[in-house]
């Protein structure tokens, strides 16, 4: 191995993960998380070992190297895992094709032109059904018929580290009838994974679930930050606005669904049949373990969730496919939330709403506090890694303070 990779790293020789980075001497550019390293793309590119135009990797999004198509960046993906092995490859002994992670900066991998976030794990919407509706029917009637989702903000989704604020609105106070103006007081996170897409469509065009894989490129994890007071009070009839426009996080690296393929699972059984468009052939759910952490400011960090990936009840061919089959066109480098990731035990619950549910069961910190919502001064971390057979894929994490409102 040309460089050594430690034990139970996210960044193992079976990932090779794209992304942005810089550091004091290089400008945004693109790289690949190795170990604890990231090898320099566009350093690899001067040695001339690439047959296409490596100035992509000198942009700072990695659209346009996406652009090329999954025959390339699958190959390049296949040449960087031979070389690294290969202790006579074109990358030995040239220790300035690498920088430190804790060396660099990591950037938006990718711009985003467009987002859509679904709501597709059934235990988190029979959670919020039970809060909020009817507890004998928690779930609408068009939920088990369709993906649902909604069009977000695609200019406030932010590369982790970056903090945010508290954001501010109209809420309906309890046993009141006029709203109220001011910071929300019930800032929560959601537990996501996004997926990015690789391929353009034409309007008109529709995608299949056959064909699906064959325009996602990679996923990230994804936290969605809501106002879940704001969101009580505008979400009827329209949906989400402000109380989920003001910030969204993305992790820096893109793990390709070519490092995911050897952690495919069954998904849950979909009753009553679907229609024929959202029917798929095979295993179209990811094994990927996903665990939340807070840091209240001074404190240390407490996991407060463990969830997976395969519970989702829809899946990215679904969703996809569902996205496209009215003609809406798609776009490289657009992002997909999967909705807020819940599984069937209580510290699987994918948002602080679910976990100290409605506020009516606060969570213990080891500080001694409570938390019923986010706090300023608050850090939340999300986590998530595949792993078989020896075989480890992980994404890193998606970390940001929240600070008060401005």
């Amino acid at each position: 191995m040309i460089i050594d990779i430690p034990e139970n790293s996210d960044f193992s020789i079976h990932n090779i993960p794209f992304g942005i980075f810089s550091t004091a001497d290089r400008s945004p550019r693109a790289g690949v998380a190795v170990g604890d390293q990231i090898l320099d793309l566009t350093a690899v590119a001067e040695l001339d070992v690439f047959d296409f135009n490596t100035a992509v990797f000198e942009k700072e999004v990695l659209n346009d190297f996406i652009s090329l198509g999954k025959d390339i960046t699958k190959q390049v993906r296949k040449n960087i895992q031979y070389w690294l092995q290969d202790d006579n490859s074109i990358l030995a002994d040239k220790p300035e094709l690498f920088v430190k992670q804790s060396d660099a900066q990591m950037h938006m991998p990718v711009y985003v032109g467009d987002y859509t976030d679904f709501y597709s794990s059934i235990e988190h919407a029979t959670n919020v059904g039970k809060m909020f509706r009817d507890p004998e029917n928690a779930l609408l009637p068009n939920w088990k018929h369709i993906p649902v989702g909604y069009h977000g903000r695609a200019s406030s989704i932010v590369v982790s580290g970056q903090p945010i604020h508290r954001p501010k609105g109209q809420t309906i106070p309890n046993d009141s009838k006029q709203p109220i103006f001011g910071p929300s007081q019930r800032v929560d996170f959601e537990l996501e994974m996004g997926f990015i897409t690789g391929k353009n469509t034409h309007l008109g065009d529709t995608v299949s679930t056959a064909d699906a894989e064959d325009y996602i490129f990679g996923l990230v994890l994804f936290n969605d930050w809501s106002a879940r007071d704001i969101q009580k009070w505008e979400y009827v009839p329209l949906g989400p606005f402000l109380a989920k426009n003001f910030a969204s996080h993305i992790s820096p690296w893109i793990v390709t669904l070519e490092a995911l393929e050897p952690f495919k699972v069954p998904g849950p059984k979909q009753e009553p049949e679907v229609l024929p468009y959202l029917k798929y052939n095979g295993d179209k759910n990811y094994d990927i373990n996903l665990e939340v952490s807070i840091a209240p400011e001074g404190s240390e960090a407490q996991t407060v969730c463990h969830s997976n990936f395969k519970y989702m009840y829809w899946n990215m061919a679904q969703q996809l496919a569902h996205h496209t089959v009215n003609g809406c066109n798609i776009n490289i480098g657009d992002l997909y939330g999967s909705g807020t990731i819940s599984g069937k035990d209580e510290d699987s619950y994918g948002s602080m709403l679910e976990l100290a549910w409605m506020g009516t069961k606060p969570l213990k910190m080891k500080d001694g506090s409570e938390r019923k919502f986010i706090l300023d001064g608050d850090t939340v971390t999300m986590r998530g890694y595949a792993e078989k057979d020896g075989k480890r894929v992980g994404f890193g994490e998606v970390t940001a303070k929240v600070l008060p409102a401005k």
